[in-house]
């Protein structure tokens, strides 16, 4: 017997990699994001040139670009190389960046960053790190321009210093509005400033930042309230389970599921999570009760081939699916992933260097 097929007023039509989709006040073209890639090509003073603009604009096809991890403020630097948007140069060097990829036809947020103990004196004039409590990466090295060297201890930042850091963001959140972006995700993920507070592994202080989990979130959405009110749209990016950067949490599936659910109280139009740990130290199923508390889009990344990218977006699981290192190595993956074309790997070597070479030489397929 043929299977019973419904009639056309009764197909449901799930969504697929290539359904638009609304954030805010942008309708996204498809929901293959680029994800944010440091790639430690700013120029003198952490400003962005005309080669960032350049590797951004050739991939405006994405359905949004968020590009990377930039510093809120001065004297934070985590990679020697990165943008910052606390100066009028570094807005208007952002300004190639999000000229190019408008006129292109792609839409951009800028990613807001605090790297924390993650940063270095000597990437920062001496600068003693500050961090929630003051515990030192371990086991992991810093790139500087005296080679690769142990992270240090940071200074224990006090209650009375965090309103500047909130007020910090807000700033940077006004920067960006002011190069053009089209709106701002907070880096809260991967071991860097706002994540450290939020994981017990590294906030191991008492008072009104410490302790519970609601307290230990509260720089995180205090920043969140701030940048609010900055932007028309914005993001947060979370990574409960990875452990890069020498963090962890005790408990990563309770701390997605509290904050995830507290997040609907916020104007958040994404939440942003990478699903696994790049070390594979940490595991678990942190989509699941995202998905289930928060009442947004929520979108995904870590290791996702476009095959499963499109089923989990048809199953409901996620929303969107961002791409880091088949964007990287491929300017027009939405095109190859519509005609099945092959990827160009990616070159690891180029990753952090200088110049060309790795970042705005990958080719694109021919015009059809």
């Amino acid at each position: 017997m043929p299977p019973t097929r419904l009639p056309p007023s009764q197909t449901i039509h799930m969504p697929t990699l290539f359904s638009p989709l609304q954030i805010g006040p942008l309708e996204l073209p498809n929901r293959i994001w680029m994800a944010p890639l440091t790639r430690c090509r700013a120029e003198a003073g952490h400003v962005p040139g005309p080669l960032m603009a350049e590797h951004y604009g050739q991939r405006a096809s994405a359905g949004l670009i968020v590009a990377e991890a930039t510093m809120a403020m001065e004297g934070n630097s985590a990679f020697w190389h990165e943008p910052g948007i606390h100066n009028q140069a570094q807005i208007d060097g952002w300004r190639l960046t999000t000229d190019a990829v408008h006129r292109a036809g792609g839409r951009i947020v800028l990613q807001i960053w605090h790297g924390g103990r993650a940063c270095h004196p000597l990437l920062n004039g001496g600068r003693q790190p500050v961090a929630p409590s003051a515990i030192a990466i371990c086991g992991e090295d810093v790139h500087t321009p005296e080679g690769k060297q142990p992270f240090v201890v940071p200074r224990q930042l006090t209650d009375a210093e965090l309103p500047t850091i909130v007020e910090g963001f807000r700033q940077a959140a006004r920067n960006a509005m002011a190069a053009g972006f089209d709106g701002v995700e907070v880096h809260g993920a991967n071991g860097y400033l706002l994540d450290q507070f939020l994981r017990d592994g590294t906030n191991r202080r008492s008072g009104p930042y410490g302790g519970p989990l609601e307290h230990r979130a509260r720089l995180l959405l205090d920043v969140l309230a701030a940048v609010a009110a900055e932007t028309p749209l914005m993001g947060l990016r979370l990574s409960p389970l990875n452990s890069y950067n020498d963090i962890a949490d005790s408990d990563p599936i309770g701390l997605i599921t509290w904050l995830a659910q507290r997040l609907n109280d916020l104007p958040l139009a994404y939440l942003h999570l990478m699903r696994g740990d790049f070390l594979g130290r940490q595991h678990g199923d942190v989509l699941s009760p995202a998905r289930q508390q928060f009442r947004g889009v929520l979108v995904a990344n870590a290791g996702y081939s476009a095959e499963e990218a499109d089923a989990a977006i048809a199953s409901g699981a996620v929303d969107a699916v961002a791409f880091g290192t088949a964007f990287l190595a491929n300017p027009d993956l939405p095109q190859r992933v519509r005609l099945g074309a092959p990827l160009t790997p990616a070159d690891p070597a180029t990753f952090y260097t200088a110049g060309a070479a790795g970042y705005t030489d990958y080719p694109c397929l021919p015009a059809i």
